[in-house]
């Protein structure tokens, strides 16, 4: 079993359906309306814990109806809650439209989120206990840093996604074992225009792992040759937390001690899995079901 400490965000995702995306200023019909427990911090945790970790998440949540779903959600999918504090404002929200075909639009309420600004000591422990600490940009930059630079000085392996994408600091990024962006985000992070050259940029403060959606990903370190793997071909329904999925399956997997290739297929596999499934959390896949998927793609 894999010991994963997740610092990141707990949103309730308020998801609506559509035909398609609006334009801007339009007004357009819906078809279905959920809420489903998410925030980037909070699937990266079911996601782990559904693949077989061992897995603690540290955050904060409203004192309130949709805090406590939350947190029943984390606890039914396995995962240790007992870091999870209750903060003086409403739980925090995604506003997500969700299109035929599975492109989405995400707006995020911080909430109870934003009062994360200090490493609690919580939190310290919580990582202090771990192998594997995953960060996540929808809490205050500073108890990121925070969290990153004390992992890092326990040599606990640190998996920063850079979302949602701003620069960084270099000092943060020597803190990062592992930084996984998509394309959009490491492009505006190194600060040029494409991709795999902003991947070899970061590479040089940490290993990079740059998630290309349909067509897979790309692993790149500062002094090996770049390692692919291809994504596996499905039809998306409903994208929302693919990369988060992604991270935590990512996640258990190396510190089960895999191989990064090995542990890349992994992940594509559970991400293939979730995007053939609506919603965020609810659509990550247990470890029984991405043994499947492999043995059949194999």
């Amino acid at each position: 079993m894999a010991d994963v400490v997740v610092l990141g965000s707990a949103n309730m995702d308020l998801v609506v359906t559509t035909d398609r995306l609006p334009g801007r200023g339009e007004t357009i019909a819906g078809g279905t309306f959920r809420q489903v427990p998410g925030g980037k911090g909070a699937n990266q945790a079911i996601a782990a814990a559904r693949a077989g970790g061992t897995v603690r998440f540290a955050g904060a949540v409203g004192d309130d109806d949709l805090g406590r779903r939350i947190v029943a959600a984390l606890a039914s999918a396995g995962v240790d809650t007992t870091a999870v504090g209750r903060a003086g404002v409403p739980t925090g929200t995604a506003h997500i439209t969700v299109a035929a075909g599975g492109d989405n639009t995400i707006v995020v309420v911080p909430g109870a989120n934003g009062t994360l600004t200090d490493l609690l000591p919580a939190h310290a422990y919580a990582i202090a206990t771990a192998d594997t600490l995953l960060l996540q940009l929808e809490l205050p930059l500073p108890v990121v840093q925070a969290a990153a630079t004390h992992a890092h000085a326990l040599g606990v392996r640190t998996i920063l996604t850079p979302a949602p994408a701003r620069p960084l600091s270099d000092d943060l990024l020597a803190a990062v074992d592992l930084l996984v962006p998509n394309e959009h985000e490491a492009t505006l992070i190194a600060g040029v225009d494409d991709p795999y050259r902003a991947a070899q940029l970061l590479a040089k403060h940490c290993d990079v792992l740059l998630t290309l959606g349909e067509r897979g990903a790309v692993h790149v370190t500062a002094d090996a040759e770049p390692v692919a793997v291809p994504a596996f071909p499905v039809t998306a329904v409903d994208t929302t937390a693919a990369g988060d999925t992604f991270v935590g399956v990512l996640a258990v997997a190396l510190a089960a001690g895999a191989a990064m290739p090995d542990a890349m297929r992994r992940a594509s596999a559970a991400a293939a899995l979730s995007v053939q499934q609506p919603g965020a959390s609810d659509s990550a896949p247990t470890a029984a079901r991405i043994d499947a998927f492999l043995g059949g793609a194999a």
